[in-house]
């Protein structure tokens, strides 16, 4: 690990870091929902 990365990780607080990756796994989430609504992405030779 980068000795950069390790100063960042080291001086954020648990929190924020806590909040950070569950704001990211609610947008996976929300994201393999729209998905899952539009049946996938489209990307026939048709579609363009």
């Amino acid at each position: 690990m980068p000795v950069a990365q390790k100063a960042v990780i080291a001086g954020a607080s648990p929190r924020a870091f806590i909040l950070r990756h569950l704001a990211l796994f609610v947008a996976a989430a929300l994201f393999v929902f729209v998905l899952s609504l539009t049946y996938g992405l489209d990307l026939s030779p048709g579609f363009f």
